[in-house]
């Protein structure tokens, strides 16, 4: 069983810049939630190969991870290959809505055989944790 959620929120701005907020990893901890820190290992927005490690809380535990960005579409999509707190991909994806931008964060993997017995419970947690994620976003963006 796989975990595979895809929580969205609409914005009131454009979507250029709910891209150039969201894709710069520099902006991470005021709209991430469980993150501690967020290092990039080169300055600016996110693009394809860009590194970035994190320090994070999830489920109780404390741990470091990094994410490769593996696709870049600029102002529409980020893909981002996550190693822990097990592998998954995980898609910023933006489309135009009116005056507004539809954002949806589409996270999929596989917990494999350590986590895999708690793959119900974690695929709550990362679509509760992820839509909370969202609308700080929104709340950073229409402040």
């Amino acid at each position: 069983m796989a975990v595979d959620v895809r929580p969205g929120v609409l914005v009131h701005r454009p979507r250029g810049d709910v891209a150039a907020f969201m894709f710069d990893p520099g902006n991470d901890l005021r709209w991430t939630g469980g993150i501690t820190s967020s290092t990039p290992a080169q300055p600016g927005p996110l693009v394809a190969g860009a590194t970035v490690a994190r320090t994070a809380r999830f489920l109780g535990r404390t741990f470091t991870y990094g994410y490769v960005v593996t696709q870049h579409e600029s102002d529409r999509l980020v893909e981002l290959k996550v190693d822990r707190p097990f592998p998954m991909l995980v898609r910023y994806e933006l489309e135009d809505a009116a005056d507004r931008t539809q954002v949806a964060i589409h996270a999929t993997g596989n917990p494999g055989r350590f986590f895999g017995w708690a793959t119900p419970l974690m695929a709550r947690q990362v679509r509760r944790s992820i839509a909370a994620d969202l609308e700080r976003l929104r709340a950073c963006l229409e402040a």
